[in-house]
């Protein structure tokens, strides 16, 4: 039996935004580290405001250096190919056309077991 739960189906999903979390909040703890540090040593009023500019600029540096570039190359072809676009479709359809050349072929009710299995699963 399958568990379609959602905790299950988008596992990895769950795995890598607890792992962007963490990371996330020990950039932002580190970083106010270092800048109420920082702003000792200058003899500088600790504030949130500027703290928060200038952390949310180096995320987004990070971000933007880093993380879309990855992004995109990994989660990006991989959410494309898994909606169905052209490439990945053709690919099922080629397969489908094969296996159904298979069936006709080896059996001569082949015709009925294609027509029952794309009752029970839909094609695309």
């Amino acid at each position: 039996m399958k568990n379609n739960s959602i905790w299950h189906r988008y596992s990895y999903l769950w795995v890598t935004g607890a792992f962007f979390l963490f990371s996330i909040i020990g950039h932002w703890t580190f970083a106010w580290f270092a800048y109420v540090e920082d702003q000792q040593t200058h003899n500088e009023p600790v504030e949130i405001n500027s703290f928060a500019i200038e952390t949310t600029r180096d995320t987004m540096e990070n971000w933007q250096s880093e993380m879309l570039q990855l992004l995109w190359q990994v989660a990006g072809l991989s959410f494309l190919l898994s909606i169905g676009s052209p490439q990945s479709k053709e690919g099922d359809d080629r397969k489908e056309e094969k296996l159904d050349a298979i069936l006709l072929a080896v059996d001569k009710n082949g015709d009925k077991l294609i027509d029952q299995l794309d009752q029970k699963y839909q094609r695309r």
